[in-house]
């Protein structure tokens, strides 16, 4: 009989304990597929006690990123590029004279 190897990114929810985990990893030279939990734990299996387990495939998980403590603000994509409000405004490329209060080398004639 042929083994079905689970999908890297696959949730799945094992029915007897209830636990729900992803799939991360599959090294089919070392026969091994590594999950993590809901909480964050990494779990490891080997093909034979993945076949006898009993599971049930399931969508993700609406709080799964809870157990890792990101927020949304952790999901933006890092190489995006960031443009500013008014970056566009010419008026903005222009430098003052004066830096937190004081006046750059300013003569001032009295």
């Amino acid at each position: 009989m042929k083994r079905k190897i689970p999908q890297i990114g696959r949730w799945y929810k094992e029915l007897q304990q209830g636990a729900m985990f992803e799939v991360v990893a599959v090294d089919e030279s070392e026969q091994t597929i590594e999950t993590q939990l809901l909480d964050g734990a990494v779990t490891e299996y080997d093909f034979e006690n993945w076949d006898e387990l009993l599971l049930e495939e399931i969508a993700e998980p609406e709080d799964w990123h809870d157990g890792y403590e990101l927020s949304k603000e952790d999901y933006i994509d890092s190489d995006a590029a960031i443009y500013p409000v008014d970056w566009n405004n010419p008026l903005a490329m222009i430098e003052t004279d004066i830096m937190n209060g004081v006046l750059d080398d300013i003569e001032i004639g009295y």
